[in-house]
């Protein structure tokens, strides 16, 4: 059994076990082991080893049945002590009641005696103390003071207390009969107020914070507890302001003060509002005086930078004394202090402020236009300018000399740049300085500044002088630039436009100035792009003189005998001189109204131009007479044309450009297969007098057999 016992180690497995088991028993190895392996054997060992077992359950099972057995006594005795111990803590409980009922009674009985005795002994201190003042009183009428608490210096606090007391009895006094008590007592009140004062000084000075706590306290009552506050008021700002930041200064010795002032007085936040006004009221005023008054009529520029940047640090001084604690009111309190300081600077903010931005947009644009050697012209306005400007656009009459810029826009990103520039911190300025209710009309304000000088005296003279300087479509070689007036001016207005978004529009966003702000803005845009749509769409505008460059490329190298060689059979040249000048031109105007535009604005002119540039290439076919290799060369031509018309990027373009190459094929097809080519996709839909025009343009057309074919 001790064998079997120790088999059974922890953790327990059962095929562990059996292992054990048998490397034990004699004759249970592998047959490669030192003994013979004997099945016989190993089988009586399990059989013993099963019985060893059994025997050892019955054991196991016997002293469990006895341990249950003595827990379960041991149980119910256990049960029968907590049912004796719940009886004996109910007694407890009930004696600790009676107790309590018992103390509560004799509580009531103590109380009840206090009050008696406090009934009693209250009126008896207080004939003692009138007693007492009384003692003290004859001491004034005798006029001699011999109590030591008058005569010794250490008992001021006692002294202080009872002089306080007379001196409030003495008012009471009739003036006639009791004049001489009367005034010895307010001399000797003065002169102990005057006394707890310097006492107060001193310990300022030696940093005493318990006996500057001590005299406050018994200054309480007395009249010059104001002058108590004003000399600690006084005493703390000595030394305070050696930096050259005031702001900074002033912000520190809050600080400070406001962790000092609550283990002093009785009321900190009352001290420390008192403080703050001193400081606002004689040492920020006078400091903002001296800044601004110097140059307040000499230099607007550094004036409005100079208000700007007090009245934000003042303002951000105000922000920090927002944590202590002022009183219940304090966001008005700082308020008015701020106020009280810049309130003759703010009245009339605005308008230093709008003649200051118009002095400075009109220098900028005079310096730019002076580096330009530019003389301004007058540009009308009103009624005169609108009905020449309708009249422009309706008609091809060029109304006003045309002028020659010598390819110069009149814009510049820099003037443009500088001008927005001052606008947006004069809006900074604006939000800053101005009253909450006149916000909205003061940034409408400086709004119509930056519209008058930007977009009126600058882009808009500049898309005057552009439509001015557009040279006519019979001109040779002309400068088209009013295409880089476009762009730059498309860029500028961007600039323009996100300034509207990011400056004015949080300045106005809740006003009904926003609506007429917005109102401005549509006619400025509506303006403007009525003069680029002038200059770049009109019959005499951009594009016609664009279309006139071309005429001028095809008439000076188109000749009449690229498309009929004097030899059919030599001929090496795959498109004509003239169509690679054309498509190179054509090219170049393209990405130049891709870079000039943006969005919808680049497919309509390129739209307007594709269309102008087809009917150009048509017509000029027209005046040919094609022979069989001639009209090669001019299907050769349009498929350059229509590469060319690819980069527009337009589809009703690139299929006029198809139609024609289609119609050109007219011009070499073999006679019998002219009707088939005649009724194919491409042609099907169009005018048979189309079809008959271009068929005409062969050398060969007058045969009859042609003739007789397309009829």
């Amino acid at each position: 059994m001790a064998t079997t016992a120790e088999l059974f180690e922890e953790p327990f497995v059962a095929d562990e076990y059996i292992e054990r088991l048998v490397w034990r028993t004699p004759g249970g190895g592998s047959r490669g082991g030192p003994e013979a392996f004997d099945p016989k054997r190993l089988l009586e060992e399990f059989v013993n080893h099963i019985q060893e077992l059994q025997i050892m359950d019955e054991r196991i099972q016997r002293k469990v049945e006895k341990l249950e057995q003595q827990c379960q006594k041991e149980a119910k005795e256990f049960a029968k002590k907590v049912q004796e111990l719940q009886k004996s803590n109910q007694v407890a409980f009930q004696h600790f009641q009676e107790l309590d009922e018992h103390i509560s009674y004799v509580a009531t009985k103590v109380c009840h005696l206090g009050d008696q005795l406090e009934g009693v002994n209250t009126p008896r201190q207080r004939a003692v103390e009138a007693q007492k003042l009384m003692k003290y009183f004859n001491e004034f009428l005798d006029g001699e003071l011999k109590s030591d608490v008058f005569t010794n210096s250490e008992k001021i606090k006692e002294a202080a207390d009872i002089i306080q007391k007379l001196h409030l009895i003495a008012q009471e006094l009739p003036f006639d009969r009791q004049s001489k008590v009367k005034s010895k007592i307010a001399s000797k009140y003065h002169d102990l107020e005057c006394q707890l004062i310097q006492e107060f000084t001193s310990a300022q000075r030696r940093g005493e914070i318990s006996r500057m706590r001590e005299v406050a306290a018994v200054l309480l009552h007395f009249k010059g507890y104001s002058h108590c506050v004003d000399v600690y008021i006084k005493q703390c700002q000595e030394g305070a302001y050696l930096r050259n930041d005031i702001f900074e200064d002033a912000a520190i010795l809050c600080q400070r003060v406001n962790k000092q002032v609550g283990d002093i007085f009785s009321n900190p936040e009352t001290v420390l509002a008192k403080l703050i006004q001193n400081v606002f009221e004689i040492k920020l005023q006078s400091f903002v005086k001296e800044q601004l008054e110097e140059c307040r009529k000499s230099d607007a520029e550094q004036y409005l930078k100079n208000l700007y940047d007090l009245y934000t640090r003042t303002t951000n001084l105000s922000s920090k004394l927002m944590e202590f604690n002022l009183g219940t009111d304090k966001q008005t309190f700082l308020s008015k202090l701020i106020k009280s300081i810049f309130i003759s600077y703010l009245e009339n903010y605005i308008e230093v402020e709008t003649g200051y931005l118009k002095s400075r947009s009109a220098m900028i644009l005079q310096r730019y236009y002076d580096s330009k050697n530019h003389q301004k012209r007058s540009i009308g306005t009103g009624g005169i300018q609108d009905l020449k400007e309708r009249i422009r656009q309706r008609t091809n009459l060029p109304l006003g000399p045309s002028i020659d810029t010598h390819g110069e826009t009149f814009l510049s990103q820099e003037v443009v740049v500088n001008l927005l520039q001052e606008t947006k911190q004069a809006f900074e300025r604006c939000h800053r300085l101005s009253d909450p209710s006149d916000l909205p009309r003061n940034a409408f304000r400086i709004f119509t500044i930056l519209v008058e000088f930007l977009c009126i005296e600058h882009i808009d003279y500049a898309l005057e002088t552009g439509l001015a300087g557009i040279p006519s479509s019979d001109s040779r070689n002309a400068n088209l630039y009013f295409l880089d007036v476009v762009q730059q001016a498309n860029t500028i207005f961007h600039l323009f436009d996100k300034q509207f978004n990011d400056h004015l529009m949080p300045l106005i966003s809740s006003s009904p100035k926003l609506s007429e702000c917005l109102q401005k803005k549509k006619e400025i845009i509506e303006q403007m792009e009525m003069k680029l749509d002038t200059g770049i769409d009109r019959q005499t505008g951009t594009l016609n003189c664009m279309i006139g460059q071309m005429k001028h490329i095809l008439a000076a190298e188109q000749k009449k005998t690229d498309f009929k060689p004097e030899d059919e059979n030599n001929v090496l040249i795959q498109y004509t001189n003239a169509c690679v000048k054309v498509c190179a031109y054509v090219r170049k105007q393209v990405e130049k109204i891709k870079n000039s535009m943006d969005g919808k604005n680049v497919d309509t002119v390129l739209m307007e131009l594709g269309v102008r540039f087809h009917r150009l290439i048509y017509e000029h076919l027209q005046q040919y007479s094609y022979s069989c290799m001639g009209g090669m060369l001019a299907i050769c031509d349009v498929a350059e044309y229509r590469k060319c018309a690819k980069d527009f990027k337009i589809p009703m373009v690139l299929h006029l450009f198809d139609t024609l190459h289609a119609l050109c094929n007219l011009l070499v097809v073999a006679p019998d297969n002219l009707k088939q080519v005649c009724s194919g996709e491409q042609l099907a839909n169009l005018d048979k007098n189309i079809l008959h025009s271009f068929v005409q343009l062969r050398a060969d057309y007058r045969s009859a057999r042609l003739a007789r074919h397309f009829s």
